[in-house]
């Protein structure tokens, strides 16, 4: 058997399930749901099965979700009390398999290989995992591949895939799988994008040449790319020694209140992170270590923790605080356990895996600076107002011009909603610049037939004429292509707003040029009786 096989549980609607554990919801309760908190305020975060056939969907607006279920309970985003809860799972998790991983709360992996051989074969170690989990009385899956991401979406699906067989496996899935799962860390953009474009399944996207999906879609396209070829990143590393990064520190008394114990995170995850900074590293995979005294015995706890993005000093001592917050809670509930002296009396962080830090791309959103950024920026608008710094904002519309929204860096103006769909809206992928505008000279062309003969847009919304040429400036450019027009009625009920054009896409070349670096590829608007660029693709 290969080495590199991976097992992974997943717990579905798992902030669901941690709710009715932690008795803040009941499996009386009819449908569930968990209301987003930060940028999925006000929307659906997750929602149980009956939530789910009552119509409820992830994402969906809570005025909406009510609408469509009546009698469904809103509980309130916790994701403290969901780690928390997830650590009466992994206790049991532990007892079955060694270098257990965790991906994020609801969501483990472990070392199939391993847990194979001791209890005599995957299926054999799948069911002892599954039914250990089952005796904290939550549901989960399993699923067992060759590569982490794989295993993460056969447990989605409740597949066992061969060895060797992960490509073949993936191949007729959905390409939408890979955001389904957060900790895959898949951009959404990117993925409606290629569904958009007809490359719907993973098999697809894996039969595209890399360099052309990292031309068109960066670092997010290549990522996928590798995902649907079921490249292996890294498998999980065995139990390691404590390494030179590695920071501890062993409090003047016994930690046993959360609180406490969510100071001693953030002192540690700082300390951590000027260490890492210090020797040009970033940690993924970090080991937390705790020591607790209970009735004058030690005990050693071990979590990993494994992230697909390099851990910040935030999201590390998050996930120090969830983890520290599962084991004092554990050990509150059994009776009998328990002294003034008892709680933490040594905390470890080790960062098992470290890598250099990726080198920003042209398509990056890098983090390295962006808190001297956020702090120019703030100096800025503290001397010349908030509307002196502005930001792109995605947002609804039907031309790709309107889809774009410029606001005031931190300024929120709530739920994006150009994720919605927009009746007569253009499809992408969208052009790579805007226009000048309907006022701006640059933006106006004329549009002629063979004859020289302008072309327009009748009544019924059809051309008069047949396109030949495209004159803009001094400049002909010959007529290779087009589509439309689109006609779009925008706002006619208000008089002073409202207005009617048309819209078509057109392809065209510079004859003066016979290399082919003169062609061009336009969004025409047809508007008040005159051609204008609304937006030129590349």
């Amino acid at each position: 058997m290969s080495g590199n096989r991976i097992l992974a549980l997943w717990f579905p609607d798992w902030p669901v399930q941690a709710a009715v554990l932690a008795g803040d919801a009941s499996d009386d309760s009819g449908p569930v749901a968990v209301a987003g908190s930060g940028p999925m305020r006000g929307v659906v975060k997750v929602c149980g099965e009956p939530a789910r056939q009552a119509g409820v969907r992830r994402g969906m607006r809570l005025r909406r979700a009510r609408e469509v279920c009546p009698p469904l309970t809103l509980i309130d985003d916790v994701p403290d009390r969901d780690a928390r809860v997830f650590e009466q799972v992994l206790a049991g998790v532990d007892d079955v398999s060694a270098s257990v991983e965790v991906l994020r709360p609801g969501l483990l992996i472990v070392d199939a290989a391993a847990a194979a051989r001791y209890h005599g074969g995957e299926d054999t170690a799948a069911q002892r995992l599954i039914d250990a989990a089952a005796l904290a009385g939550v549901d989960c899956f399993a699923g067992i591949a060759d590569e982490i991401a794989t295993a993460v979406i056969a447990a989605r699906v409740g597949a066992v895939v061969p060895e060797g067989g992960s490509a073949a496996f993936l191949a007729p899935l959905s390409l939408r799988l890979a955001v389904a799962e957060e900790a895959l860390g898949c951009a959404p953009a990117t993925v409606e994008t290629f569904v958009e474009l007809g490359v719907e399944t993973f098999g697809k996207l894996a039969a595209l040449p890399l360099s052309a999906v990292m031309t068109r879609f960066g670092v997010a396209g290549a990522a996928l790319h590798r995902l649907s070829r079921a490249e292996a990143v890294r498998g999980i590393a065995p139990v390691l020694p404590t390494t030179p990064l590695a920071v501890s520190q062993e409090p003047d008394v016994p930690v046993a209140r959360v609180d406490e114990a969510a100071f001693l995170a953030r002192t540690l995850a700082t300390r951590l992170h000027l260490l890492l900074a210090d020797a040009g590293l970033c940690c993924r995979r970090l080991k937390v270590r705790a020591t607790i005294l209970m009735d004058g015995r030690e005990s050693v706890l071990e979590r990993i923790w494994r992230t697909r993005e390099p851990l910040t000093e935030q999201s590390t001592a998050e996930r120090v605080r969830w983890q520290l917050d599962g084991w004092l809670t554990a050990r509150s509930m059994d009776p009998g356990e328990g002294t003034p002296d008892s709680g933490i009396i040594r905390l470890t962080l080790d960062p098992v895996e470290v890598t250099t830090p990726e080198g920003a791309g042209l398509w990056d959103t890098g983090t390295a600076a962006d808190g001297a950024a956020r702090r120019v920026i703030a100096r800025v608008q503290s001397v010349l107002g908030v509307d002196a710094v502005l930001r792109p904002q995605a947002t609804g519309g039907r031309s790709p011009v309107d889809r774009v929204e410029l606001v005031p860096v931190g300024e929120d103006r709530g739920p994006v909603r150009g994720d919605s769909r927009w009746s007569g809206a253009l499809p992408g992928p969208h052009p790579a610049r805007r226009g000048g505008g309907p006022t701006h000279p640059a933006s106006r062309v004329r549009l002629l037939d063979a004859g020289d003969h302008p072309v327009q847009v009748t009544a019924e919304v059809l051309l008069d004429r047949t396109p030949h040429t495209v004159c803009r400036g001094t400049a002909r450019y010959r007529v290779t292509g087009w589509a439309g027009p689109w006609p779009v009625d925008e706002r006619w009920w208000d008089p002073d707003t409202g207005f009617r054009c048309a819209r078509m896409q057109i392809t065209a070349e510079d004859a003066a040029e016979r290399d082919g670096s003169g062609r061009q590829a336009w969004l025409l608007v047809w508007l008040a009786g005159r051609w204008l660029i609304e937006a030129s693709y590349r």
